[in-house]
Order: C-alpha cells, then structure tokens, then sequence
C-alpha cells in the first residue's frame, strides 16, 4: 500500500488576498482549501492573519473551510492602516512543523520568504511556491523556487469567488 502524502501549506493571507484582488477577482477560500487538498494533498492549511475582533465572522468562517488560523495581533501605523505582518510567524510555523510534513506549499509572493523556500528547496521539501502576485512576485522567490513556483492568474475558473444569482 502507498503511503499518503502529508502536506502542508503556509498562507500569507495579505498577500494572497491583496494579490488576487490586483487580478480582478475574488478567491472561494473554501474552494482554494479543496484545491490544496486535492491538487497538492495538503491535510494542514495554516493561514496567517492579522487579528480584527470585528472580522470574527470571516474567522468563522475561515475555520469551518479547514484552515488553521494564525492570529497575529494588529497595529495601525501613523497612516491610520491596520498592520499585521505575518513573515515571521510564518517562517516559525514552517520551521516548528519541518518534521510533521513531507512538503510545504508557500503561498505568497514576498521575497521575505526567499531563505525559507531556499531552505525547503534544497531539502527536499518544497512543493511550490503558489504566488498571487503575477506581475510584481520578488525575483528573489522566482530564482529560489525555480520550476517550483506557479501563479494564480491562470486559476481563476477553479477559484474565483461568486455569489449564486437568486431568480
């Protein structure tokens, strides 16, 4: 009998959500967890995500589509925007859970991730690299991820966010 392969995916939620927005549309972040599991046979989805008591609906809702959420407490700067940057948790989270995985998919396209991915790449344990930044993904992650990192772009007919038109 094969073994099942355990995957898991590291989420910056920021990222994915600001670079599928710059794209035209709108992710099913329940169709994006079928897809990881499916595609990539991620059983562990960690989604890292700054905190905002107001948005506990969405966290629910996160939740109830298989993610692990991640809170990181949020800070506005002197502009007034909320911050909540994610890297490091992330990096952690990877690093804590290295042997609780046989790979690591990465979802972002911050070049802050280059040490990890290069890390992950050189033991074996990188999948891919799912970058919603087409355009604008850090040269760093393209050349560190090589023929491992893919973008979103072209998956907007599997998950693209649609609300059902009521007749």
């Amino acid at each position: 009998m094969e073994k099942q392969e355990n995957n898991f995916a590291f989420i910056d939620s920021q990222n994915l959500y600001l670079g599928i927005k710059s794209l035209g549309w709108k992710l099913d972040y329940r169709r994006f967890r079928i897809y990881l599991k499916e595609k990539y046979k991620v059983s562990t989805a960690y989604l890292f995500i700054g905190y905002i008591p107001a948005n506990q609906d969405l966290y629910s809702s996160l939740q109830r589509d298989g993610y692990v959420l991640i809170f990181k407490p949020t800070l506005f700067d002197k502009n007034g925007k909320v911050k909540g940057n994610v890297d490091a948790d992330l990096v952690l989270q990877a690093m804590v859970n290295y042997k609780k995985y046989d790979e690591a998919i990465i979802v972002t396209s911050d070049g802050d991730f280059y040490s990890l991915v290069k890390h992950l790449y050189k033991n074996n344990k990188l999948r891919c690299v799912i970058s919603p930044y087409t355009k604008t993904c850090s040269i760093l992650l393209k050349k560190t991820a090589k023929e491992k990192i893919f973008f979103t772009a072209n998956l907007r007919e599997k998950l693209e966010y649609y609300k059902e038109k009521h007749r």
